[in-house]
Parts: structure tokens; C-alpha cells; sequence
């Protein structure tokens, strides 16, 4: 029986980053809404008004025997700027801000543990201005918001501000990935059409794959 695990992140415009999750392996549910704040059951324009302190973000349900919290954190920071406090690029507003939501003391941990890592790295000129704040309590966001860019992939926001976030996830761990998967895949007899890369995932599903070829899981 699966044993599922419950992510709760924020990082700008909800519809960007739901788009990016809905494409890993291991991700079971993503659900747009709203948390962090002080109102109950706030509407989308509630919290656009910048009233009700909650940030828009997505509740993400995975398998971390597939996708770990770690490395869905790492890709939760590629698609999105955690140094620009309540905004994200023009997108402006408290409901924008960066945010991890954490459901357990070692979801608290592994995030602290990335934010110093990606600081330590320097990948910003910037300092990480995420919040890491305890979950308490998660309002779904209208069913319209629900899946959006699929939904509506002409609409000139999807265009122009969530397909490039897109093509930049696909094209960071593709690139990164696809070369040394497709060689280990091979060798050891794996069906590419059933790794996870079939559907743009970035982990691969055997264990053991560190050991048996010295190719870390990892992201980077």
C-alpha cells in the first residue's frame, strides 16, 4: 500500500507552479488554494486583496518512495524567484510571496537544509527570502483555478508567463538528466516508455540506481 505525503508550497501565481508539479513522477494530486493566512474559507478575491494575509499555493500529494520532498523542493526553487519579497517578476502582492508550509518537523529540516544549500551555492545575487512557516490549514481555490494552464493554454497569461516557466523545468532536467538515463536505462534492460521521464519525471524508479552504476538519483 502507497503511504502518500502532503506538500504544501507557495511561489507566485498558483497556475505556474501547479502546471510544473502536475508533470513529475511520483506527484498524485495538485490541488491550487490558499494558506497562511487569518480568514476562513477566503475567495480568490479576497485574497487578492491582500486582507486575509494568505498566499496563493499548491498542496501537492506524492509518493516520496518515487519523488522525494527534497527533490520536489529543488524544483519548487528552479521555477520560481524565493529572493523578490511578495512578488513574482510582475506579479505584485503578499499572495505572491515565497513559501514552504511544513506538515512535519523533517519536512522543516529538509527545507531549511535546501535554502542553505542553494545559499551556500550562491545560485541568486540575491538572499532566499522564503517563508518556512508549520501548516495549519489549506482552502481549495475555486474549481476554475483548478489545472488551469491545460485548461486554458491560448489565454495570453499562459503564453507569455507560465509556458516559458514550463520550457525552462523541461529543459533544466532534460538536459540534465536525459544523456546518462537513456545509457542506464540500456544497460540495465529498462523500458524508457516506463521510467519516469515518460511523462518529464526527475527521478528514476530503481533503488539501487547509485550503486549499480555510480549515477546519483539526485537532482542537482
Amino acid at each position: 500500500m502507497t503511504i502518500y505525503e502532503t506538500a504544501t508550497l507557495g511561489g507566485g501565481c498558483f497556475w505556474c507552479i501547479d502546471t510544473i508539479f502536475r508533470e513529475l513522477q511520483g506527484v498524485e494530486k495538485v490541488e491550487s488554494g490558499y494558506a497562511g493566512g487569518r480568514m476562513a474559507n477566503p475567495t480568490y478575491r479576497d485574497v487578492c486583496s491582500g486582507m486575509t494575509g494568505h498566499a496563493e499555493v499548491v498542496q501537492v500529494t506524492f509518493d516520496p518512495s518515487v519523488l522525494s520532498f527534497r527533490d520536489l523542493l529543488r524544483v519548487f526553487f528552479t521555477v520560481h524567484d524565493p529572493t523578490t519579497p511578495d512578488r513574482q517578476g510582475a506579479d505584485i502582492g503578499t499572495q505572491y510571496r515565497s513559501i514552504i508550509l511544513y506538515h512535519s518537523d523533517e519536512q522543516r529540516e529538509t527545507a531549511k537544509q535546501v535554502i542553505d544549500e542553494l545559499s551556500r551555492e550562491k545560485v541568486w545575487d540575491d538572499p532566499i527570502v522564503t517563508q518556512l512557516v508549520p501548516f495549519t490549514t489549506f482552502y481549495s481555490a475555486e474549481k476554475y483555478h483548478q489545472d488551469y494552464y491545460s485548461q486554458n493554454p491560448n489565454q495570453p497569461y499562459c503564453q507569455i508567463v507560465i509556458a516559458p516557466k514550463v520550457a525552462k523545468f523541461r529543459k533544466a532536467y532534460l538536459e540534465r538528466f536525459g544523456e546518462e538515463v537513456v545509457v542506464v536505462a540500456g544497460e540495465l534492460g529498462v523500458n524508457w516508455g516506463q521510467t519516469p521521464f515518460a511523462r518529464i519525471g526527475v527521478r528514476l524508479q530503481f533503488a539501487n540506481l547509485e550503486s549499480a552504476t555510480g549515477v546519483s538519483p539526485h537532482l542537482p
